[in-house]
């Protein structure tokens, strides 16, 4: 049941307050969190998934043209609007559990005659750890997005600062706390004016990209 909030009108008309409502194929919700839209992501991926058990079991195909196949039509599906998600630990887990065993089953391997690795997995599937790949995206949709003119409402989006005090406590994990965390692990002098003057050059911006994914070397995500 939805909150009771204070109503606003567009053009005279009276906007329904809701707890939940898609948009453009994401699942929003009103607290902002992504656990929802991760889970129909699954749930879509799935699908696209088993329409193509076809293609999976096919002796004619090379592995390369599987995976190949795997990434345009089911990761695709699966890593839809992630540039916007702010993914917990747990959220992270279920995504690479869900891919681990995509991938187990384009190369039949399974317990306990075929079994391998989850690193060695990725390996031989030339995958890399999905939270890699949720970082990747998402800095390089922050990088388009500082580009362009300061008038442009995901650039507002972007440098907006909330007004007032917040509520006691410990701050909520927030998808913009997360940047500057990300940030802080290549240079925790770095303010966001810098971030965003670095964007301009595209090869510094490169750079700091790149910086951000080694910063994640050795862990093992998976």
């Amino acid at each position: 049941m939805a909150r009771n909030l204070a109503l606003f009108t567009v053009a005279g008309q009276v906007v329904e307050n809701v707890e939940i409502f898609q948009y453009l194929g994401s699942q929003i919700t009103s607290d902002g969190g992504a656990k929802t839209d991760v889970q129909t992501r699954i749930r879509k991926a799935r699908g696209a998934f088993a329409c193509l058990r076809g293609v999976w079991r096919s002796p004619h195909l090379s592995l390369r043209t599987k995976l190949r196949i795997f990434n345009s039509n089911v990761k695709s599906v699966l890593l839809y609007a992630c540039e916007t998600w702010c993914p917990s630990s747990d959220t992270i887990r279920r995504l690479q559990t869900f891919v681990n065993r995509c991938l187990r089953n384009i190369i039949r391997a399974w317990w306990p005659h075929n079994w391998i690795s989850n690193r060695d997995l990725h390996v031989k599937c030339d995958q890399r750890p999905i939270e890699l790949e949720i970082r990747e995206r998402k800095w390089r949709w922050i990088g388009h997005t500082l580009r362009k003119p300061a008038d442009e409402i995901c650039r507002e989006a972007l440098d907006w600062n909330p007004q007032g005090a917040r509520r006691r406590g410990r701050p909520r994990g927030t998808w913009r706390r997360s940047l500057f965390e990300e940030v802080g692990t290549v240079d925790s002098s770095l303010s966001w004016p810098q971030v965003r003057a670095m964007a301009g050059n595209r090869q510094r911006w490169k750079s700091f990209v790149s910086a951000l994914f080694s910063s994640m070397e050795g862990q093992d995500t998976t």
